[in-house]
């Protein structure tokens, strides 16, 4: 009886181990690190207590780097969490008909391709001269229309922002579908049954029932916005000047070009908090897991 009452933790255990050792452990290593000067060069380390942070808060490029991190965060949150619902929904309808499996298909494979891919694609269609976007620009008669999209310091971050847009809402859309296809028809029908056309089924019934995984898809996004470094790294790496700069783009170059191994290690530990926080506020706004 005893080794039945403990077999399921058991089956835990390498799980739990793997977590521990993973993630938790680094997170605790990263949180000590940040009180320190550090090298990877050198086995020494001098403590330094918040130096560090200050150093951070204090950096000419911070409140740039919030700025493009916010901006990427709320804009991903219309376009690929908004939007890819109301994909989610007309995929679900009878519009999208006999080919919505099609349909599904199409919008999630930008999803699969590689990052530093689709960053190198991104580069040559923004490229000022032969570059797909200003060509199109031209051959329609728009040629006032056509700039420098990333060598732009106003335009560059949006730019970059508008590239992640293409390639994650279609990953968005069909996690909502999923959800939306778990929703028992019953519900449905009743609305119908109701009166309740197309837009108010999908208002009052598959958006609040499909609240959880709206939720998660949410969390997902704001925790990818503020960890942004593989889009900004293949395309400007951070330039022109700073005016794409993001938090991991500049915790790598303190980690592995700068060897100040302190200072990323407080970039690491301000973007774990930054998304922890807005992670739990949102949870509490939209009453998760409360029935």
């Amino acid at each position: 009886m005893r080794t039945k009452k403990y077999t399921p933790y058991l089956y835990m255990l390498p799980g739990c181990a793997m977590v521990l050792l993973f993630v938790y452990i680094p997170v605790i290593a990263n949180c000590v690190y940040s009180f320190f000067r550090l090298s990877s060069y050198s086995s020494g380390m001098k403590f330094v207590g918040f130096d560090n942070y200050v150093r951070f808060f204090t950096n000419e490029t911070f409140w740039i780097m919030i700025r493009n991190n916010v901006l990427y965060c709320v804009i991903s949150l219309i376009v690929q969490v908004g939007f890819g619902t109301v994909v989610a929904l007309l995929l679900e309808s009878k519009l999208a008909g006999r080919f919505q499996n099609v349909f599904r298909n199409i919008y999630y494979i930008p999803a699969l391709i590689s990052l530093t891919a689709v960053g190198l694609m991104f580069t040559f269609v923004y490229e000022p001269n032969l570059g797909l976007l200003n060509s199109a620009l031209k051959a329609l008669g728009l040629s006032n229309w056509t700039q420098s999209w990333l060598g732009d310091s106003k335009l560059a971050i949006f730019s970059i922002i508008a590239m992640s847009q293409w390639q994650f809402t279609g990953y968005i859309t069909l996690l909502m579908v999923v959800a939306f296809q778990n929703i028992s028809t019953d519900y449905i029908e009743a609305a119908e049954i109701d009166g309740a056309g197309p837009v108010r089924r999908a208002i009052s019934v598959m958006i609040p029932l499909a609240k959880e995984q709206l939720l998660v898809c949410s969390i997902i996004t704001i925790i990818g916005a503020f960890k942004l470094f593989t889009e900004v790294y293949s395309t400007t790496a951070g330039g022109p000047g700073n005016s794409s700069q993001v938090l991991g783009l500049f915790l790598y170059q303190n980690a592995f070009l700068h060897d100040d191994l302190g200072m990323a290690a407080v970039t690491g530990v301000f973007i774990f908090v930054i998304t922890m926080i807005l992670s739990i506020i949102q949870i509490k706004v939209t009453k998760s897991g409360e029935v």
